[in-house]
């Protein structure tokens, strides 16, 4: 464990929790916090989650705009859910991601993990997007996502990771239940 990797870890328990409160704070400080990852993940040879990062970083600055844009013809979001369609398609997307990003960091990287990293990366990209949207489903997603870095991180020896990422995983189970309970679903 580096200091690094510490203070990445808190700066990503703050923003998760901001986000399942529903706080807009909890993007920007996320940016920091991906910043930093990328970093972490370069130096263990985990190149599809140092890419994430990169991807996160850009997602994180959209996720703050869209939980705070406010005008005449723009509110604030508000949680929504996804209809079949939608979830099809968005998963669909992250299939094909996760192929062809696993493709290419097997045949042109030393990737330490290049398929399960890159499987982890297509729906990462997934449910980020959906939680920039205030869609429901992008917490169950993110359970499932969760537990499956862990084992990753801990395989890796990246033990305050994998601890983060157990605890992503109980803040997603939370976020899960206190969206579903949001008045603005119901409508």
């Amino acid at each position: 464990m580096s200091g690094l990797e510490l203070v990445a870890a808190a700066l990503g328990v703050i923003a998760v929790w901001l986000t399942v409160k529903q706080n807009p704070w909890g993007w920007p400080i996320g940016l920091v916090m991906v910043l930093l990852y990328t970093w972490i993940f370069f130096d263990v040879k985990l190149y599809s989650d140092m890419l994430l990062q990169v991807v996160y970083a850009g997602l994180q600055v959209y996720g703050w705009w869209q939980w705070t844009r406010r005008g005449a013809a723009m509110n604030a979001r508000t949680v929504t859910s996804l209809g079949n369609g939608e979830l099809s398609l968005s998963l669909a997307i992250g299939a094909l991601v996760s192929l062809a990003l696993g493709a290419a960091m097997a045949h042109f990287t030393d990737a330490a993990q290049p398929w399960l990293d890159a499987a982890l990366t297509g729906f990462s990209l997934v449910a980020q997007v959906w939680m920039a949207q205030k869609r429901l489903q992008c917490w169950p997603l993110w359970v499932v996502l969760d537990v499956i870095f862990v084992a990753l991180f801990l395989y890796k020896t990246l033990y305050l990771t994998a601890a983060l990422y157990a605890l992503f995983t109980l803040l997603a189970v939370q976020g899960w239940r206190d969206w579903r309970a949001d008045p603005a679903l119901a409508r």
